[in-house]
């Protein structure tokens, strides 16, 4: 984990945050706690999880600095950020409803939001105003709380999508949050949110975790993983992401998932029938497509 020794500065007026929550103090949100202790604009930082060894170890790391259950953080803490998966935020939620404090800000970290919204609707009633989602493209593989990185958000995007309800002071305190941790900002759409990730990162996910189970369970599986070079680690290293995290993903973004994936059953199939055919051409056409796209990407 990178140092998260807290600026020296921070400002007349106190810290941007001056009690964090953090839930899940894993990859994602022990980054953006370590991100922002680090940058001097937080000031105690709460963490909650169902390990307790897990937040022992964030304290150890200076990640959090002390455990506390939902409740608790929801009355305590000035900005909470939900970094779990998004098919349990609906009884976090509920659970913490009762206790919540009217100055205290709920953003989320999923990476799906139209669903996030709905639930956030259902579960805070009238208070959703004081919910405010937001998505951060970053993450990797590693889980826990040495995973955690202040340098995770640096050059990264962040998107938001506020809901109509949010109170622009609360949507620029969130948004400077994630300025500090290095990240930029973007505002989007929920339901435009949603049909893009599930192309770029959901669907990706996806077909690394499908070709790993491919291979995984063929009959000489041992000979084939034996062989396999870079070309293979490069393609199924994010399939070793977190299972029940990417479970939740896929089915919270089901609508835009199937979409995606009958585009790209369709390139598979002209693919399948160039080579069945002995197309040169075709295939050789496809594959040059792709390989200018790729080239192109982020050239600019």
């Amino acid at each position: 984990m990178n140092g998260v020794s807290a600026s020296a500065d921070q400002g007349a007026a106190g810290p941007l945050i001056p009690v964090l929550a953090v839930v899940g103090v894993g990859l994602i949100g022990g980054s953006f706690a370590a991100a922002l202790r680090r940058a001097g604009k937080v000031g105690k930082v709460l963490g909650v999880g169902r390990n307790a060894q897990s937040l022992a170890r964030a304290v150890e790391l200076g990640l959090i600095d002390e455990a506390v259950n939902a409740e608790d953080a929801a009355t305590r803490a000035d900005l909470i950020l939900l970094a779990t998966p998004v098919g349990g935020l609906r009884d976090l939620l509920v659970r913490m409803l009762p206790t919540l404090a009217p100055r205290a800000i709920l953003t989320d970290a999923g990476s799906t939001k139209a669903e996030v919204v709905d639930v956030a609707r259902a579960a805070l009633g009238e208070r959703c105003a004081q919910f405010v989602p937001g998505h951060p493209i970053a993450g990797a593989e590693r889980t826990g709380p040495e995973a955690a990185d202040a340098d995770l958000y640096r050059g990264r995007n962040v998107v938001l999508t506020p809901l109509p309800e949010n109170a622009a002071a609360d949507v620029a305190r969130v948004r400077a949050a994630w300025q500090a941790c290095g990240a930029t900002v973007v505002d989007m759409d929920a339901q435009a949110h949603d049909r893009v990730f599930a192309s770029v990162s959901h669907l990706p996910h996806l077909l690394s975790a499908v070709y790993m189970e491919q291979v995984a369970t063929a009959a000489d599986a041992r000979r084939r993983l034996e062989l396999a070079g870079s070309g293979f680690r490069d393609f199924t290293r994010i399939a070793a992401g977190s299972p029940e995290m990417w479970r939740d993903i896929f089915l919270s973004n089901r609508d835009a998932m199937l979409t995606e994936l009958g585009e790209v059953r369709a390139v598979l199939d002209r693919a399948e029938r160039a080579i069945a055919d002995g197309d040169g051409a075709g295939l050789q056409a496809l594959l040059e497509t792709a390989a200018q796209a790729r080239r192109n990407w982020r050239k600019e």
